[in-house]
């Protein structure tokens, strides 16, 4: 994938929101601003614009000036910090973004020649901060914007992508979900809960809390506690899938790879299966 460097701006006064701590509310039990960071592992440079705050992954700090100076502001600040040719830029408010998509915008931008890859959303709206920068024609049209208007001060981003060629990438229908009033947090809240997405969201939100990196196939350990519990005793089932992940991180720090879960889940199903066997 093309190396990037990462700025995600993550300051604004959340007027709708009553003044709260937009990146640090919580949904699915993390942070908006760790849910847009977990979208972007792989960056060089994580550049977050913005007050201080703990975060599941180190980052880079910085603040536009002024303080509140707008969106404009905010990027030229964040430019400022990094260094590779290409940039992506997020808002902290994407509880729903996810590396497939952050992989799509930066591979439009390698594969088109064009000068930035914005997300357009399901209504054909471009979104300049969910999207993927060449930083030499960024810097370019940052700086000319300043001169122009004696500063970027409450600029609007619309004059910037302007400026820009672009290509653009369609979102999926969470992609561009934004969270800017109460009604978009508990709307996101909910989306989490539902029954095809509350699984995986959980061991993300877990892995995420531990430190964990390694890959989990949910259905995998889940027919292992299915047979665990039926064929040996219930309590069986946590235990069993305890000791599976245990014994998985233990061979992928030996170098074992990611399909260290599958095979010490596959052991532990055949021993669940020889017990029920015997009984």
């Amino acid at each position: 994938m093309t190396a990037y460097d990462a700025i995600v701006l993550a300051g604004g006064a959340a007027k709708r929101l009553g003044g709260a701590d937009k990146p640090g509310l919580s949904v699915g039990g993390r942070a908006l601003l760790d849910r847009v960071l977990s979208a972007c592992p792989d960056a060089g440079v994580t550049v977050v614009v913005g007050g201080r705050r703990p975060t599941a992954r180190p980052v880079v700090w910085t603040r536009e000036e002024p303080a509140g100076g707008g969106p404009l502001t905010a990027l030229d600040a964040g430019v400022r910090r990094t260094s590779a040719e290409s940039l992506l830029v997020l808002s902290a408010d994407l509880p729903f973004l996810g590396e497939q998509t952050v992989r799509q915008l930066l591979a439009a931008l390698g594969h088109s020649g064009r000068e930035a890859a914005l997300l357009a959303d399901p209504d054909g709206r471009d979104q300049p901060l969910v999207a993927a920068y060449r930083a030499e024609p960024l810097r370019r049209e940052l700086a000319l914007l300043a001169t122009e208007h004696g500063g970027l001060t409450g600029l609007p981003l619309r004059l910037l992508t302007a400026e820009l060629d672009l290509t653009r990438v369609a979102a999926g229908p969470l992609d561009s979900f934004d969270c800017d009033t109460w009604d978009d947090i508990a709307a996101a809240r909910a989306q989490i809960r539902e029954h095809g997405n509350v699984l995986d969201e959980w061991i993300t939100a877990v892995k995420d809390e531990l430190g964990i990196e390694l890959d989990v196939d949910t259905a995998v350990l889940l027919d292992l506690a299915r047979d665990a519990a039926h064929g040996v005793a219930r309590p069986a089932a946590p235990l069993t899938t305890f000791l599976v992940g245990y014994a998985a991180a233990k061979a992928e720090k030996a170098g074992g790879g990611p399909e260290a879960v599958a095979e010490a889940a596959r052991k532990a199903a055949a021993l669940a299966a020889r017990w029920a066997d015997e009984g």
